[in-house]
């Protein structure tokens, strides 16, 4: 199969300024990020990856790199707007597959990538697919900020949540071991995502869902009209990504900067 790689990148951060280009061995960190993905998702020639960059400066320094560009508009609501865009620009079927990619992520794994799209090509039903991972800890389990999603049979999603999802009713909810965690263990969402084009150039037109807006989770706009999500289970967590000048100097000591 083929698809497209689409990495938004965006100068505004509040927690670090000019994210995208911040250095990292030398180079930027979304390059770093096209980079990683380009040793193994196109290693077969499967793969385009392509950033695309509310600023000129991020096109440029992309380019300096031999990694392709677009430059999108600054002002996008949302991360799935500036996706939708540049797959206007870079003249995407509506059939066709595209994977979101987050540009500030050096450490992905380029083979989740690949399974998240192959995922999509084989579950027709699927409007969207994504990952997931088990949880091991009650720390992890209970925590809002961990995403949580629970699955059919067909492994598509049911629902995603802050909560700690499923609820185990007969355990007690002051246990403090992973002894306490549901069977078989729950799982943890990973932020990465494979769209077919035409309905990722609907979903920015989609009014959000009540449930979308309580949880704070897009996905669920997706569930709420009735779209489906596909989930593949990674045997491991992601690497971690930047999010904080400790997170970047984190991932310099790991290039070895």
């Amino acid at each position: 199969m083929t698809y497209t790689v689409l990495i938004p990148a965006r100068l505004a951060s509040t927690r670090l300024p000019n994210k995208p280009l911040a250095d990292i061995g030398g180079a930027p960190m979304v390059v770093r990020v096209a980079q990683r993905v380009l040793s193994g998702a196109s290693r077969a020639g499967r793969a385009r990856v392509v950033v695309a960059g509310d600023s000129p400066l991020i096109v440029k320094a992309c380019e300096a790199h031999g990694i392709e560009a677009v430059l999108t508009h600054a002002d996008h609501p949302s991360g799935s707007d500036r996706l939708a865009e540049a797959c206007g620009l870079l003249g995407l079927g509506d059939d066709e597959i595209v994977v979101n990619v987050q540009g500030d992520e050096p450490l992905i794994d380029p083979s989740l990538v690949t399974a998240v799209a192959n995922l999509l090509l084989n579950q027709p039903a699927a409007s969207m697919s994504t990952a997931a991972h088990a949880i091991s800890t009650l720390e992890e389990f209970n925590n809002r900020n961990v995403v949580k999603v629970v699955l059919d049979a067909a492994g598509l999603a049911l629902y995603f949540s802050r909560a700690p999802i499923p609820c185990w009713r007969d355990q007690p909810l002051t246990a403090h071991d992973s002894a306490a965690l549901p069977s078989p263990a729950p799982l943890r969402h990973i932020g990465l995502y494979a769209y077919r084009v035409g309905f990722l150039r609907r979903f920015p037109a989609m009014a959000q869902a009540p449930l979308e807006i309580t949880e704070s989770l897009e996905q669920l706009r997706a569930l709420w009209h009735g779209h489906r999500i596909a989930v593949h289970i990674a045997t491991h967590a992601p690497g971690p990504g930047v999010d904080t000048p400790e997170d970047l100097e984190r991932v310099r000591r790991l290039f070895g900067t």
